[in-house]
Order: C-alpha cells, then sequence, then structure tokens
C-alpha cells in the first residue's frame, strides 16, 4: 500500500507496552494505542459482568415459577444486563478497542487528531460505567434499560444514577465519533485519497457520523426524564399531562441508528478480514464503502418500526416500513461482495476468518427475521415476544459481539506482539457458535407461538424451549471463558509474533509488533489501494 514503509526511531524501537512504566503513567497517557488497550480491559470486565446477569436471568427461566429470583429481581436483572452489554460493551466495543488503536496506523498517522479529547473520551466512560456499578449496589433499575416512561416516572428503584450513567456514556460517544472524523479528514498520509482508504476506516467514519448526530438526541432526552421526575415537568408521564409516545420517538431516533454504530464497524472488520485469508483483492471496494455511508444515512430514518404497535398514523407505518426494507440493501450488497471476494479464492480458514464466516451467517439471521418485523402484519403478531429477544441478540451480539472477538484475533498479535493457540482458540469458537444457537434458536420457535419477552415466570408448554435455551447459555459461558482465557494466556506465554502473520496489505502490518509509541518515524507516502496481495507473502505458519 506504501512505497515508504515505516521505520522505527531506533534499530530496536521500545514498544508502546513498555515505553513507560507504572499505572500513572497509562492512566495520564494520551498514545491512542494505550487508550484502546484501557477500553479493552474495562470493556472485558463489563462483558463478563453483563454476561454474568444474562446467566442468572437463564437459571431462573430453566422451569416455570420463581427458582430463586423474585419478580422484582428478575426486572432488576434484565434491566442491569442490558444498560451493561448496551451501553457498556456493544456501542463502543469495535470503535473504541479497534479504532483508537488502529485507525491513525491505517491513515499512516501518529495518534488521532485530538489526543487529548481522546484520553478524556476514556474518562467519561471510566465515569459512565462507575456510576452503573454504583447504581447495583442501590438495588438497579427496574425500567428495562430503554427507561421508557411512565415506568421511569413513577418507578420507586433508584434511576438517578443508571440515566447519568448513560449520558455521561453518550458524551465519550460524542468525543471519540468526533476525534474520528477529523483525523479521517485531516491526518492522511500523502496520497491516501479517499478511494484509498482502508474498509475498515470507513465503516468507522460513517459510524463517526452517527455518534455525534445522534447521540445527543438521546443525551436531551434522558435529561428531560430526570427533569420530569424531579421537579414534575409535564414532558412524557402521562399522569401530568406528557406524551409517552414522544419519549419513544426521541428515544428510538438515537437508538436504531445506535444499532448501526454498533455493526457497521463490524461489517468493516469483515471487510478487512476477508480478503486477507481469501488472499484476492476485495470485491466491489467502492460500493461497500458507499453501503457504509448508504446503511448510516438510511438507518437514521428508520426508527419507528420499533412503534408499530405503540399508535401510529397507518401512513406512518407503511413510510417506516418501506425504510426499514430499504435499509437492508445496502447491507445485502456488502455480504454479496463478500462471497464473491471468497469465491475463487485461496481460502485459509484460520480463526478470524471462522469468526467472520459465523458472523456472515449468524447476522443474515438477525437481518432477515428484522425484515419479518419490518412487514407491519406480523410485526404484530411477534412484537414484545421472546422472538424479539432472539433477534436482537442475533444482530447485536452477533454483529458486534462476534466480530469483537474475531477483530480481536486477528488483530492480536498485532497489537501485543504475541500468537495464541490456534486451535484452543478453534475449540472456543466451535463451541460458542453451538451454544448461541442452543441459547436464541428456541426463543425463536417460542416466541412465535406467543411467549412474552421480560418475564419472569411462563406457563408449561414453553418449558422445552427455555430449558434447551439454558443449556444453551452454559455453553457460551464456557466457550467464552476458553476464548478469552486462551488470549490471557497467549500474552503472557504466547510465542512472540512477526510483523505481518496473516499476510494483510494495509498500514498496520508495516509497523513492528507491537507497534512503537511513535509507530511511522517518517511519512508514509501512499501509492496504491489498500488490498494489493501481489507482492504479500502467504501466510505466516
Amino acid at each position: 500500500m506504501a512505497t515508504d514503509i515505516a521505520t522505527p526511531d531506533t534499530e530496536h524501537p521500545v514498544d508502546y507496552i513498555h515505553a513507560s512504566k507504572g499505572l500513572a503513567s497509562w492512566l495520564t497517557t494520551i498514545d491512542h494505542k494505550r487508550i484502546g488497550i484501557m477500553y479493552l480491559v474495562m470493556m472485558i470486565v463489563f462483558f463478563f459482568f453483563g454476561a454474568t446477569l444474562g446467566l442468572l436471568m437463564r437459571l431462573e427461566l430453566i422451569a416455570p415459577g420463581n427458582q430463586f429470583l423474585t419478580n422484582g429481581a428478575y426486572n432488576r436483572i434484565l434491566t442491569l444486563h442490558g444498560i451493561t452489554m448496551i451501553f457498556l460493551f456493544i456501542i463502543p466495543s469495535i470503535p473504541a478497542v479497534f479504532g483508537n488503536f488502529l485507525l491513525p496506523i491505517m491513515v499512516g498517522a501518529n495518534d488521532v487528531a485530538f489526543p487529548r479529547m481522546n484520553l478524556a473520551s476514556w474518562y467519561f466512560y471510566a465515569v459512565g460505567g462507575l456510576f452503573a456499578i454504583i447504581s447495583v449496589g442501590l438495588g438497579g433499575p427496574d425500567t428495562g434499560w430503554t427507561f421508557y416512561v411512565p415506568y421511569t416516572a413513577t418507578t420507586s428503584a433508584n434511576v438517578l444514577i443508571p440515566i447519568l450513567a448513560a449520558f455521561i456514556l453518550g458524551w465519550s460517544t460524542i468525543l471519540t465519533g468526533l476525534n474520528f472524523i477529523v483525523t479521517v479528514h485531516r491526518l492522511r498520509a500523502p496520497g491516501m485519497q479517499w478511494s484509498r482508504l482502508p474498509l475498515f476506516v470507513w465503516s468507522l467514519y460513517a459510524s463517526a457520523w452517527i455518534q455525534i448526530i445522534a447521540t445527543p438526541v438521546v443525551g436531551i432526552t434522558l435529561i428531560l426524564v430526570l427533569l420530569e421526575r424531579i421537579l414534575q415537568v409535564p414532558i412524557f408521564d402521562p399522569a401530568i399531562g406528557g406524551d409517552p409516545i414522544l419519549y419513544q420517538h426521541l428515544f428510538w431516533i438515537y437508538s436504531h441508528p445506535a444499532v448501526y454504530i454498533m455493526v457497521l464497524p463490524a461489517m468493516g472488520v469483515v471487510s478487512e478480514i476477508v480478503p486477507v485469508f481469501s488472499r484476492k483483492t476485495i470485491f466491489g471496494y467502492k460500493y461497500i464503502a458507499i453501503s457504509s455511508m448508504a446503511i448510516a444515512a438510511i438507518g437514521s430514518l428508520v426508527w419507528a418500526h420499533h412503534m408499530f404497535t405503540a399508535g401510529m398514523a397507518d401512513l406512518a407505518r407503511v413510510v417506516f416500513s418501506l425504510l426499514t426494507f430499504l435499509v437492508a440493501i445496502p447491507s445485502a450488497v456488502k455480504v454479496f461482495n463478500w462471497l464473491a471476494t471468497m469465491y475463487k479464492g485461496s481460502i485459509h480458514l484460520r480463526l478470524p476468518m471462522l469468526y467472520c464466516l459465523a458472523f456472515i451467517f449468524l447476522f443474515t439471521i438477525g437481518g432477515l427475521t428484522g425484515l419479518m418485523q419490518g412487514a407491519l402484519a406480523t410485526d404484530i403478531h411477534i412484537h414484545d415476544t421472546a422472538f424479539i429477544v432472539a433477534h436482537f441478540h442475533f444482530t447485536m451480539f452477533c454483529g458486534t459481539g462476534v466480530m469483537f472477538f474475531g477483530s480481536l484475533h486477528y488483530w492480536f498479535p498485532k497489537m501485543f506482539g504475541k500468537m495464541y493457540n490456534g486451535t484452543i482458540g478453534t475449540i472456543g469458537f466451535i463451541t460458542f457458535f453451538i451454544g448461541f444457537n442452543l441459547l436464541y434458536d428456541p426463543l425463536f420457535v417460542a416466541g412465535f407461538l406467543g411467549m412474552p419477552r421480560r418475564y419472569a415466570d411462563y406457563l408449561p408448554e414453553y418449558t422445552i424451549y427455555h430449558r434447551i435455551s439454558t443449556i444453551g447459555s452454559w455453553i457460551v459461558v464456557a466457550s467464552l471463558l476458553v476464548i478469552v482465557g486462551n488470549l490471557i494466556y497467549a500474552y503472557f506465554r504466547g510465542k512472540p509474533a512477526p510483523k505481518n502473520p496473516w499476510g494483510g496489505a494495509t498500514l498496520e502490518w508495516t509497523v513492528p509488533s507491537p507497534p512503537p509509541t511513535h509507530q511511522f518515524a517518517k511519512t508514509v507516502h501512499v501509492t496504491h489501494g489498500p488490498y494489493d496481495y501481489s507482492n504479500i507473502e502467504d501466510l505466516h505458519e
């Protein structure tokens, strides 16, 4: 990709991990790579906290009747699970970790445009996460992660702390998105035209626009909820003259575009991994890049398909149904281009590629079941059932969670300079794939048969579906422990990683593993696109 490849400042540069020692050096760093690692560590902790809450819910649902949780306790655990997974893991995960670490390197820069703002965004994230944990000690909210009014206005549970947590986390998202946009516009290496940007950078750029445009809407909405709850200002609560449908509109104006904040970066990662392990130039580069922007644009206009049963004009429902079907087109463009890239390629089924194949399969299920909900008549039947729970997890976790771990396995050698055990990682992946389908496939059936979501109890005829689902949750948790444990062991005991173990052709593979603090000692001059494998050696064994 570049004619002037990066060279270190010295013959043996000090990598960013060992450049300085002590906790204070990390907490005050403005190195984008260190900030990405700090995000990674916190997100793994929050992820397992949220997964533990999810496991508790599944254990409660293993049989009809209350097992060990009251209805109120179940509702609080459900709410905290949603808040943790959505706001602390899924939304920020790939952009905050891999975007921070890799975007500057991939565009030929030594850091993001605003390094101190980048550190401030991590502190906003840390403080927001701390508030979320504090809310657990106060009993936790019981409103659901959507904070729907009038529940939020009337509940006796403490909602101030979790709403403040979500508000603070929004600032972290906005600052990160602003940083990425300016970095892409102003710090690209000479010769790196828009048509030469890596597709992962394109996806981060598209999602960054959603972050800075849509996130303020939910922040303002949550502040209005607090004003209503504390000062009795009539905004959303119908008991004092407010309109709860207004809250739903404002919430979903942000929260549906947030789906694409989560999914677009994951799609960008797939667009990086597939050509590397197919040993082919990506098929339809221009159309994949355009489809990222199209998803961001159209995805911002479809929010009300969450509200087909809430009470809307028939014309509005038809319009939002049409837009829901339209947003599937650019997503399908990506899938077709990935498959075309693999067609007649020299495919290497390494672990990152396996995660990509799983993403394509599982996310397609999530997308197609989403189109079912875009059809008005079908949505009336399955709305607020377990079908939605299954669809949501196939879209959100398969869209972001699967590729979060796929990204980690792809860039782990570059980030940490160590190689992990591929056999153990593959065992963990296969176990996860089986467990995930056991966990959520039965809920499609149960929901279609009428099982409502967010219930701590259910009728006996749904027992078999919940029992299979709970067994699947055990397998998923076990697989995640294997996956993360394998990576932790690799960090401490793994073999040193070469500069380019996979034979990638983008700029991050031209710097040492792990990269030095200043990855480029002199300016990089880009002369051609990012996916030319004509001079790249075969995969490292």
